[in-house]
């Protein structure tokens, strides 16, 4: 109940919609059970009456009614989808909101595909909040109020049973197709989401399954969780079933209890006897209004599955959160790390330990060591995606928790090694990093990261698009992107992290002499396992394990023979071989 509160309290904004919208359902209906019931009048009374300019005005009213409910209709769905369109827009843009604080850290522990069912299936699917549970249940309401006010002037008897009737299809039919249909919606929701992101690892890795002929395999998981899909679907679909035809009984019943109870009434001469069908109709139509509310209600449970995981990922606390009051960035761009140790998980294995350098302007701190050993995480922690679990990071003297998270990151340009790349232009790709670039910019960026000749071969120059994921690019041509944007965004601090992954030795030597030109008088923090030009290094440290084994200059390091100097030795031997 508190999920499906959450969902109608963003109709607040849109009230006036709303109301309008079960005006307009109201008016439908309304206008259908005029004309059956007016038009059945009309053919008792045309049967009596010798002279049929009588019933000029039940005609007309006839006609009306014929007009106006298409005319309703057509508008109660305009005003309605419209109104869906809308909240369905502002939720999207509220959850994205929420979900941009939680990255990276939060969203880590959810998979791609799953994600990507949430954002777009989960939340197409609170349209059947909207559409099919607010407005119907009001209208429903009015409905059956103003066809029990209309039988209580004929008699209270046909009132009251029309009434339980109605109450029994709105309310009896429609909590027996929930109790079936209960943690259906919420299984569909989540196989459907597991569906999805087997589906999308299939597609990022459809390289690596035909390289090691697992295709099949891959097929038959997918299959086998379709399966089940589809069996979940056929029980829903077996429900709308039993509920249609439910409906459809208790209609039928109304309508002739309507009939046993009203003869004796026409009989007596309590009822005139050209009412009879007249009132049959009334009964007929009015459970236009009621039988829409099992589906609805079958639905509402998976929309309300559907809210409940959205809502699971933006209640989650954000791991970093900005003081209510943060500190103005200072012009001492000075970082420093005091004592720091980190672990992904409170009380779990430490990733970094008792991590202590300085960065500032024009000093270079390398950062070197094998696979694993928390090199990458020190450049998250500069980046501020986590907070240090004990010691502290600070900004000019200051803990950098003190700033606000994208102020901290506006003095920081970052060469990652997984560079993404966006599904959009080159230019595009480039102007994230300062938006107000001229053309003029991006090529001199271009220039300096050795892609002229990328911009050459794309047929449309800067306005060529890349592709998904950068797949018109080699892997040393998105690293270069990646380069190309830090210099575009000549910030005041520098983190290379693995900057020339995935390049040639000529390459390499080219985009340094670019780089490290650029980190002249700026802060640079170098993350790398390629021990080159380290000689440029003011200090070097050597992570093992997640901690500090060595530090010092490459002389020094070379000097001590340890493990430092084992990896220069292994990295020699690689290039004397090759």
């Amino acid at each position: 109940m508190s999920t499906f509160l959450r969902l109608v309290g963003f109709l607040r904004p849109h009230l006036p919609r709303v109301a309008l919208a079960v005006l307009l359902g109201v008016a439908t209906v309304a206008a259908n059970v005029g004309l059956l019931a007016t038009a059945a009048y009309v053919i008792s009374a045309a049967a009596l009456v010798s002279f049929l300019g009588a019933l000029v005005i039940p005609i007309y009213l006839v006609r009306l009614f014929g007009v106006s409910r298409a005319g309703a209709r057509y508008a109660e769905r305009m005003v309605s989808h419209n109104l869906t369109f809308r909240l369905l827009a502002d939720f999207r843009t509220w959850f994205y909101a929420r979900l941009e604080p939680l990255a990276p850290a939060r969203l880590l522990r959810y998979r791609t595909g799953d994600l990507l069912s949430r954002i777009v299936g989960d939340v197409d699917e609170l349209q059947n909040v909207y559409l099919r549970a607010v407005a119907p249940v009001a209208v429903a309401s009015i409905i059956s109020l103003f066809t029990f006010v209309i039988l209580y002037e004929f008699g209270p008897s046909l009132a009251f049973a029309t009434l339980g009737f109605l109450l029994a299809t709105g309310v009896g039919v429609t909590l027996l197709v929930r109790s079936l249909a209960r943690g259906l919606g919420r299984k569909q929701l989540e196989l459907r989401g597991e569906l999805n992101a087997r589906i999308v690892d299939g597609i990022q890795g459809a390289q690596d399954l035909l390289a090691f002929g697992r295709e099949e395999d891959h097929e038959r998981a997918i299959a086998a969780l379709d399966r089940r899909l589809g069996r979940l679907q056929g029980r829903m679909a077996f429900i709308t079933g039993l509920q249609d035809a439910l409906g459809d009984l208790m209609m039928n019943l109304a309508m002739l209890a309507m009939l046993v109870l009203a003869i004796p009434l026409v009989a007596g001469g309590e009822v005139r006897g050209v009412y009879l069908a007249f009132l049959a109709l009334v009964v007929l139509g009015s459970f236009e209004a009621v039988q829409p509310l099992g589906t609805a209600f079958q639905f509402l449970g998976r929309s309300v599955g559907a809210g409940e995981r959205l809502f699971e990922i933006v209640d989650a606390e954000p791991e970093i959160e900005d003081p209510k009051e943060p500190l103005a960035l200072s012009e001492d761009h000075r970082l420093h790390f005091d004592r720091v140790s980190f672990s992904y998980e409170a009380g779990g294995e430490p990733v970094l330990e008792d991590i202590s350098f300085t960065l500032k302007p024009g000093r270079r701190v390398a950062v070197v060591g094998p696979s694993g050993a928390g090199k990458s995480t020190l450049a998250g922690l500069v980046l501020r995606f986590w907070d240090p679990t004990s010691g502290r990071i600070t900004l000019g003297g200051n803990d950098v928790r003190g700033y606000a998270q994208d102020e901290v990151r506006t003095l920081i340009g970052v060469v990652s090694q997984d560079t993404h790349v966006f599904n959009d232009t080159l230019r595009a790709n480039l102007l994230l990093a300062r938006a107000e670039a001229t053309d003029e910019d991006l090529q001199t960026a271009l220039a300096q990261a050795q892609l002229c000749g990328l911009v050459e071969r794309l047929p449309e120059g800067l306005d060529s698009p890349l592709g998904e994921q950068g797949l018109k690019l080699s892997g040393g041509e998105r690293q270069r992107l990646s380069v190309a944007r830090t210099l575009l965004k000549d910030a005041p601090l520098l983190v290379l992290d693995e900057p020339t992954a995935n390049l040639d030795p000529v390459t390499e030597r080219e985009l340094l002499d670019a780089v490290y030109g650029l980190m002249r008088e700026r802060a640079t923090l170098v993350i790398t396992h390629r021990l080159v030009r380290m000689e440029e290094m003011d200090e070097i440290l050597v992570l093992q394990g997640g901690r500090i084994v060595e530090r010092g200059t490459h002389e020094e390091l070379e000097a001590r023979r340890g493990m430092y100097r084992q990896m220069l030795d292994v990295q020699r031997e690689l290039l004397a071989t090759s």
